[in-house]
């Protein structure tokens, strides 16, 4: 999903504010693997409910010394009270909605967060299109994924909640990613407040 990935983020330079350097919260940053991606004196604050990938995420930074990392915050997405109203330029969110408890709540606190005119980024993979074996297979298999693969969920159609969050522009759209058929369906873009 390199490709994938690098194409999203080259829109990263939109959102630069008028003095200084990009603002960026990454929610669900895990060991870091968009920082390779992220533009050079980009400052990163980084969001997840895993302390444990603070040793990961040190290491990534160590080898992305293009970016400035201004902090690491144990929380979820849910609940970004660490973060000020209106403080960043960029909220990422990447392969994260499929686990949260409730995505809307997620999109509320990222556009809370983000200055007027800042940007949500995201690429998620989604639920398939109803007629395809894929949707099947997704929705009969999802028990076990969702046990197997650490509460991801195969099903949500996340577009919905994304459409419905009252963004002022949402740049969307649904691809097929490289990736096991399961998660194929994938959608990608930003949206700005």
């Amino acid at each position: 999903m390199n490709e994938k990935k690098r194409e999203l983020f080259r829109n990263l330079a939109k959102f630069y504010p008028p003095k200084g350097s990009l603002r960026l919260l990454e929610v669900g940053c895990g060991s870091g693997a968009n920082f390779e991606h992220y533009p050079t004196g980009c400052k990163i604050t980084c969001i997840d409910p895993n302390p444990h990938f603070k040793n990961y995420l040190e290491k990534s930074m160590a080898k992305n010394d293009h970016l400035v990392y201004d902090s690491f915050v144990v929380a979820s997405g849910e609940n970004l009270q660490a973060v000020e109203d209106n403080s960043v330029d960029v909220v990422v969110c990447t392969l994260v909605l499929c686990s949260v408890k409730d995505t809307p709540k997620v999109l509320q606190e990222a556009k809370r967060v983000l200055r007027p005119g800042g940007a949500f980024f995201f690429l998620e993979h989604v639920v398939s299109d109803p007629s395809t074996w894929t949707y099947f297979f997704q929705h009969v298999l999802q028990p076990f994924w969702y046990y197997f693969g650490d509460g991801c969920e195969t099903t949500r159609a996340t577009w919905k909640h994304i459409e419905a969050a009252g963004f002022s522009d949402l740049q969307l759209r649904h691809i097929q990613a490289p990736l096991f058929f399961m998660i194929k369906p994938h959608i990608v873009g930003y949206a700005v407040k």
